[in-house]
């Protein structure tokens, strides 16, 4: 009869301390939550990508109330300013979360150069019909296998050519031209075909050469000409010719997120994919509307702007199309045939 007791005594305790637990508030069962979760961002928030971070840590502490708290590092500061190198840091730990460049992680995860393929998306919804549809799917998939959580998508925008030499209409414009890349052998294989002189460095350095001379051109979103001033750096020639956009990815280091209540995963989830919403809409604030207004504003500053007949589009894509068809089975022959028919079969 003792033993009876005592059984059903410690299976009394056992329930009562599971129920305990089961009814204890998220802010007790977080107590092993770091105080403050570190957050790699390649740009501040004067660009749309890092305005897209801090509108992330906001939403993710109201979801939270308070239990998950962000701290921006921008400059990829956490791994001395090599943007190539987030990726893997991400994967180690040394990085908790970030929103990352396609072109970035490209070298770490080869089916994100599926982005960078020259000229494969003709308009913003191309890039909405890969991100949104079955190949976004697969990338996060691929992501997931790769070692981190990815939960939504960003945008930094078409990458457009500028230069501090002279107007480019065609690719025999572009001969001898020193033009500033990301560490991505896709982009050094791209400008290389286009007779350019593909020069490799980080943001940080860039913009000091472009000052200097050193460099002669870059190619990036406009949201990001823009804050950078880069009319003040020499770059007084700039080419509307859409041949890559790059996506960003709202991701989280797998052992943070483990460590996580699954209330709050959802949280962070929600707030992840309300921020890229939100952020999406900030980077092409004044592309879509009519007129472009940014692009006009850009013209006020002094900015030759020239704008690329189909014909002479047609120029570039036919000089790169080899590079295309090099990478194409690199990146994954049947994830770029599935983004070419989602993107053929997209309402514009």
């Amino acid at each position: 009869m003792k033993q009876r007791r005592n059984l059903l005594a410690a299976a009394a305790a056992t329930a009562l301390a599971t129920a305990l637990t089961l009814g204890l508030p998220a802010s007790a069962q977080a107590q092993n939550y770091k105080s403050e979760y570190r957050m790699s961002l390649v740009v501040g928030t004067a660009f749309p990508w890092g305005k897209g971070g801090e509108i992330w840590a906001d939403k993710v502490r109201q979801k939270t109330n308070g239990r998950i708290n962000i701290k921006l590092y921008p400059g990829v500061s956490l791994i001395q300013g090599d943007q190539t190198r987030e990726f893997s840091a991400l994967r180690q730990g040394v990085i908790d979360m970030a929103i990352g460049s396609t072109i970035n992680w490209s070298p770490q995860v080869k089916q994100l150069n599926l982005f960078s393929l020259p000229f494969l998306m003709p308009d913003y919804a191309a890039i909405d019909a890969l991100t949104q549809g079955q190949v976004g799917q697969e990338i996060f998939r691929i992501l997931d296998k790769a070692g981190v959580v990815p939960l939504a998508w960003g945008e930094n925008g078409y990458r457009e050519l500028t230069n501090s030499k002279h107007a480019v209409k065609s690719p025999a414009d572009m001969k001898g031209l020193k033009i500033r890349i990301v560490g991505s052998p896709l982009f050094i294989d791209t400008f290389t075909a286009l007779g350019a002189n593909p020069t490799q460095m980080s943001w940080a350095d860039a913009q000091p050469a472009f000052a200097s001379g050193a460099v002669d051109g870059q190619e990036n979103p406009m949201s990001i000409f823009t804050a950078a001033k880069l009319q003040n750096v020499g770059q007084k020639y700039l080419t509307m010719w859409g041949y890559v956009a790059d996506p960003l990815v709202f991701v989280v280091n797998k052992d943070v997120w483990n460590s996580w209540t699954p209330a709050d995963r959802e949280a962070v989830r929600q707030a992840a994919i309300e921020a890229g919403k939100e952020e999406i809409a900030i980077a092409r604030k004044g592309m879509i509307e009519p007129g472009q207004p940014l692009l006009k504003e850009i013209e006020g500053m002094g900015v030759t702007v020239t704008h690329l007949t189909p014909q002479e589009r047609e120029a570039f894509v036919k000089v790169t199309r080899p590079i295309y068809d090099k990478w194409k089975p690199q990146v994954g022959t049947d994830l770029v045939n599935m983004a070419e028919k989602a993107i053929a079969a997209r309402k514009k």
